[in-house]
């Protein structure tokens, strides 16, 4: 039975719709010979104004982070230039996860507020123009959409979340808020939101069957 208590699913993309960048950071870090998760470690110092973060919100371009991210490699002891970064940035669509929001769309409010960088072709930032034609076509299927690049601000900041309740017109206790970071799902179950910590498709199409009521299979 659907969740009549539930007005809105809102949704990260990458890690998501997507397969997770951090598989991709895992190869390369292996393929280099790097320590394990040394690019995620190196993401999380500073969070709020290292390279990574600035790029988020459009402050520099990839040119510029290209050099900054690699003088904060450099300081933890190795080499790793910021455009091999932005070149691992776009997952592999997830069909079912596509499908599972436009059953939602059917039934509820759909948003996504995304994380994402000004490189690339548009919120897909990718090269490929058949992926970055796929992505604009699932963006597409949102009734609202908040990009980090765009807006200047990014996730875990509160506002944002606030931002898209706005936009929906929607409380955040109607809300399912679905991400594969913890440290974003944070905010949003502070606010009342029902958090879904996306660790793979077939658990993120479970617990959100479970949370709306719909056979998402």
């Amino acid at each position: 039975m659907v969740n009549s208590n539930l007005q809105a699913v809102i949704w990260d993309f990458g890690g998501v719709f997507s397969t997770s960048p951090f598989e991709a950071f895992t190869g390369y870090e292996k393929e280099r010979g790097l320590p394990e998760d040394f690019i995620r470690r190196i993401n999380a110092i500073n969070p709020d104004t290292n390279a990574w973060a600035r790029l988020e919100r459009s402050e520099v371009n990839a040119d510029e982070f290209d050099e900054l991210f690699a003088d904060e490699a450099r300081a933890q002891g190795h080499h790793v230039p910021g455009k091999d970064i932005l070149g691992l940035l776009s997952g592999a669509i997830r069909p079912k996860v596509v499908e599972a929001l436009h059953a939602c769309k059917n039934h509820f409010k759909v948003g996504c507020i995304t994380n994402n960088a000004p490189v690339g072709k548009g919120a897909s930032m990718t090269s490929d123009p058949e992926k970055a034609k796929l992505v604009e076509e699932i963006f597409s299927s949102f009734d609202h959409v908040i990009e980090s690049s765009k807006i200047g601000l990014r996730k875990p900041d509160p506002k944002i979340y606030e931002l898209m309740c706005e936009a929906l017109n929607v409380a955040p206790a109607a809300c399912v808020y679905l991400d594969d970071l913890g440290i974003n799902l944070k905010p949003a179950r502070a606010m009342g939101m029902t958090t879904i910590k996306v660790l793979n498709e077939a658990q993120l199409l479970s617990d959100l069957s479970e949370a709306t009521g719909l056979d998402l299979g």
